[in-house]
Order: structure tokens, then sequence, then C-alpha cells
């Protein structure tokens, strides 16, 4: 017995030691370290993140239940700029789930709007004006632009809207919901259901509330919904455009396989579903499976390690190098993981815990991440995407006994911030925002399982500090 336990700790070690090397390899200089800054918190729900593009530096953040809140980037006053929580249906995936500002919101006060109607869960897309004499609230009335019927089912409601360097309003909408697409509505050019659509919001034609383009594919006699722009989307969980390159970026939540993102979007283009999941045929119509009939993802990636569900990020255009520049970061809902797409590769960025129901960018191009369980977080680099800021951190790994508190030291110059981020369920941090220098406590729970190594994460200015318990 002696001699068995001897060969477990004798195990462990080889393998703290195998972590420990892992570790420095990890944060040495030529690694880019990236940290999370904590912007907001004690939200409702919060599914989106965006600014207005009007040059007033502020951040607006929607609420699943019909709130959207405004308030100063740096600065911590918040206000309620509108509440339309009595006409919404709120839960799972429906409530208030888009906004977009006008590019011409600062002299025309427009913004719109995309939710699940309280009535019977039909989406609606409207447009409602900040007041004239209070910035910071929007005025009661509405104008309803387009409403789309969404009966049987309450998932796979899309969302996302956004306007295009032309000026349009692009608009992702779901499938309809159950699984397999039951109805086909994604492949139907007679539906606007599983569509990325485009519309004219300063036209009025027809009868409608919009216009369309001339040159969406399907417009006048061509067969096919004049609003659809590309067709063949599942539940597009949200999409952007490039600010360098005007090119859109699409993640399309996967069923039961694979998460996809695409790009570019083609006029006209077909991207699959359900055909298609991914790169993979679904066998639904297996006869209809011939690639040259469709666009295919620029990647995907499989529902392994726990991955089930990607949210769609933003190309990194920000100007203080947080990330390289031209790198598109998206993530994982049911991990937390926040990924990288350069080169032609995807790379973890990030593990965290939250539950990343959005990402958001500022009017600087600065990226950030919402947290359904009621936080916004930049992403920064090391130095809290600040100039100058070097950290020191030490230990880079501890190995504490079951039921420690920890403390986890930081050296650096006044004023540089610095976050820490458990990615491990049995370590919690007890204060997670700092500035200077300082030291984060945390508290490691205690571990029945005495007889084998346990390996927990944190990320500290940046850098990733091992846990391991034995």
């Amino acid at each position: 017995m002696k001699e068995a336990l001897a060969r477990v700790r004798t195990g462990n070690r080889r393998i703290a030691s195998l972590v420990i090397a892992g570790v420095l390899a990890f944060n040495a200089p030529a690694a880019a370290q990236v940290q999370l800054v904590p912007v907001a918190s004690g939200l409702a729900s919060p599914l989106f993140v965006t600014g207005a593009h009007d040059g007033t530096r502020r951040l607006f953040i929607v609420e699943q239940a019909g709130v959207i809140r405004v308030m100063p980037i740096g600065g911590s006053g918040m206000a309620t700029f509108l509440d339309i929580r009595s006409k919404i249906r709120s839960g799972g995936e429906q409530g208030l789930l888009g906004l977009a500002f006008h590019p011409f919101y600062s002299s025309n006060r427009r913004f719109f709007v995309y939710y699940t109607r309280a009535a019977d869960g039909a989406i609606v897309v409207a447009e409602y004006q900040a007041s004239v004499g209070n910035r910071d609230a929007a005025d009661a009335a509405e104008r309803i632009l387009l409403t789309i019927p969404h009966p049987t089912n309450t998932n796979h409601n899309g969302g996302m809207l956004a306007f295009g360097s032309d000026g349009y309003l692009y608009i992702g909408v779901g499938d309809g919901g159950s699984a397999n697409d039951p109805p086909n509505n994604a492949q139907n050019k007679e539906v606007l259901l599983g569509k990325i659509l485009r519309l004219d919001v300063d036209a009025r034609v027809g009868g409608l509330e919009y216009g369309i383009p001339i040159s969406n594919p399907f417009f006048g006699a061509i067969a096919g919904r004049d609003e659809i722009f590309a067709y063949g989307m599942r539940n597009p969980w949200r999409f952007s455009f490039d600010r360098a390159t005007a090119k859109l970026w699409v993640a399309d939540v996967g069923q039961g396989a694979r998460e996809e993102v695409n790009t570019p979007i083609v006029n006209g283009g077909n991207y699959g579903w359900r055909i298609y999941e991914g790169t993979a045929c679904t066998n639904t119509d297996r006869a209809l499976c011939t690639p040259a009939n469709y666009q295919f993802p620029i990647f995907d990636y499989p529902h392994a390690g726990g991955r089930c569900s990607i949210t769609g990020g933003y190309v990194y255009r920000g100007t203080i190098g947080s990330l390289p520049t031209g790198t598109y970061v998206y993530g994982d809902y049911c991990t937390g993981e926040i990924f990288t797409w350069s080169g032609g590769e995807q790379r973890l960025l990030l593990d965290t815990t939250f539950s990343i129901s959005s990402f958001g960018e500022d009017d600087d191009g600065e990226i950030y991440v919402v947290d359904l369980n009621g936080r916004v977080s930049r992403i920064a680099d090391g130095g809290g995407g600040g100039t100058g800021c070097q950290y020191d951190v030490a230990p880079i790994a501890l190995a504490p006994r079951a039921g420690a508190t920890l403390t986890v030291s930081v050296s650096t110059t006044a004023g540089c911030s610095w976050t820490v981020m458990s990615g491990s369920e049995w370590l919690s941090v007890a204060d997670d925002r700092h500035s200077g220098s300082g030291v984060a406590s945390v508290i490691v729970a205690s571990y029945p399982g005495w007889l084998t190594l346990r390996v927990g994460v944190l990320t500290v200015a940046g850098k990733r500090v091992v846990i391991l318990q034995f």
C-alpha cells in the first residue's frame, strides 16, 4: 500500500512538473497576453453591447427582458435609455435581441431594435429615436418596420442588426426552431426565416415601412422574397462588419455536430442549412448534398470538449493594440472559451467561466465580451489597454492544500489596472479588479480526491497561473 501511494505521489509530481513547464512556456515574453477588464456588472441577462458611433464615447447594453442601459466609456454611471419590457416576450432564446444605430444617428437620433413580441413571439424590427432634450433617454414612440411570424417554437429567433457600409440595415433571422428545420424554412426563399435580410430604412415603398435595395438578389419579378440577401441559415447568432474591409462575418449556431463562421456573405448565397451543418452533410436531404450549390464556412469546429454553441464576434480594428489588427474574435457559449481566427488558424485566447451571450464593439474598435450572468468586460492587453504597463506575476504556479486561501502577487507601476479571473469552478476570487501593485486572494475549495492531481487555472494580469492541488 505504501509503495502504491509513493508511486501515485511520484507520478503526480512528474505531472506537476510538466504542467509548470508548460505554464512557463505559455508565459514567455514572446507570447501575447490579454485580460478581461470589467466594465459593468449587476446587469439582468445582458445580450449585447455597442457604441452609437456618434462621438460621445458611450456604451449601450441590451438586457434580454427589454431594457437598454447607457453608460460612458470609462465611467461608472448608468442610465436607462429605453424600457420596452411590456412589449416583449422574454426567456430562453426570446427577448430584446438586437440593437443598431443609424449611420447618421448623431444628427437624426434614429436607432433600431429586434425583439420577440409579447403576444405571440413574432419577430419585430422597430425604430425609435433618442430624446431631443436628453441624449441618455429615448422617446417612447415606436415605428414597426417589419414583423415576421414565428409560430410553434420559441427558439432560433436570430436577433442581430447591423448597418453595412452601403447604408442598409442587415438582419439575421433564425429558421423558426425545432431540430432539422422541419418546414425547411432556411431553404425556402418565400419565407424570411433562416435568412440574412437587407432593408433600406431611409425609404418607404409600396405600402411597406422600408425600401428594398434593387441589388437584393430576389428583387422584383425574381422568385423569392425581396428582403432576402442570403439564405440557408440555422440561427445566426451575432454577425459583424469588418470596419476596414466592410466584409460581413456571420456566426451560425449548429445543431448537434458543428459550429460555423461564414465570410464573405455573397449576395444571393445559399449557406447550406438544413442540407449542411458546417462542412458536413446532415443526411436530412442527402440527395441535395452537392457542394457546388452552396457557400461553405471559412471555418467550423466540432462539438468537442463541451463546446456546443458559437457566439460570433468582431474583427479587431482598435487603435491601442489590445489584439493583433485583423484578428477575428469569437467564443463558445457553453464552455466560455474565447477564440481567435487569424492566418487560417483557430486559437484559444482565453478560457473563462462566462456564458458568452455576445461580443460588442465600441466607437474606437475595442472589443467587449458580454456574460449572460450580468457582466460586460473589455478585451485588453496585459496592460489593461494602457501604454507602458508591465506586470510581474508571482508565483507562476501554486499547489495549496485543500481548503486553503492563497495569494498571488502582482508588481506593476501605479495606475496600471489588472484583473483576476478564475477558469475553474473550485477556485473563487474575492476581488477581481485591481490597480497598481497588489495581492489577489483566491479561495481554493476542498478536494476529496487526494490521490489524484487536480489542475485549476487563473488569469492574473493577463498571465496564466496554474493551481495544482493533490
